[in-house]
């Protein structure tokens, strides 16, 4: 069971994605931490976030299995990642490992803005995950400030709008719904309504899949 889960910046997709895999004994990818880690690699050497040859070489040589999630949380990492995520050549360096992880023996779950239009075209369940940019705003705000970080709602809102526009407008893999992808708002619900709607998809996709009889 391949399970791809796309959406916006701090739409829950990520937390969704965690619990899933944890709830069917899944493994997990998420690959926004890929373009992340190459963010970091650029600003550690003092590269320009736009530098695409260096982005390009500092993907290519990623190794998923060492990535550290603790160095790459954070607003500022997102906003880095989303800049470095628009660069053509840095998608396409990381392609082929988000597929072999997609197709291992047994399925995964990915979550990211291109797994169901990209990276796992034919995966068994697709969910685009969303939530009004307010909310998303809200939400990060009062994560930063449970961080104890000094932040401003607005700022945040803003912040949330351009990564929208960016994230859907580039020309390599653009944020987009897949056309048979299950829509979640999560404006509105908690983890648990939203993780419970997404287990009862996985279970219907998986009672559909077994023969008859």
């Amino acid at each position: 069971m391949i399970i791809a889960i796309d959406g916006p910046a701090a739409s829950g997709k990520g937390t969704l994605a965690k619990k899933l895999a944890a709830h069917f004994s899944l493994p997990l990818l998420d690959t926004g931490l890929l373009y992340r880690a190459t963010a970091r690699a650029l600003l550690s050497a003092g590269a320009p976030l736009n530098d695409a040859a260096h982005a390009t070489r500092a993907a290519q040589s990623l190794d998923i299995a060492k990535i550290d999630e603790h160095d790459l949380r954070g607003a500022a990492m997102g906003e880095a990642a989303s800049v470095v995520a628009a660069i053509p050549s840095v998608r396409a360096a990381l392609i082929d490992a988000q597929r072999r992880f997609a197709n291992q023996p047994g399925g995964a779950v990915l979550d990211g803005r291109d797994i169901g239009t990209v990276i796992a075209p034919h995966a068994n369940l697709k969910i685009f995950v969303t939530a009004s940019p307010e909310v998303r705003a809200d939400r990060r705000y009062k994560e930063a400030l449970g961080r104890g970080e000094e932040v401003e709602y607005d700022v945040i809102l803003a912040d949330i709008r351009k990564r929208d526009e960016r994230d859907s407008g580039r020309s390599a893999a653009p944020l987009k719904i897949a056309e048979d992808a299950v829509l979640l708002d999560t404006s509105a619900m908690s983890i648990e309504d939203v993780l419970a709607a997404a287990i009862r998809l996985v279970e219907a996709k998986s009672a559909a899949a077994k023969p008859p009889g």
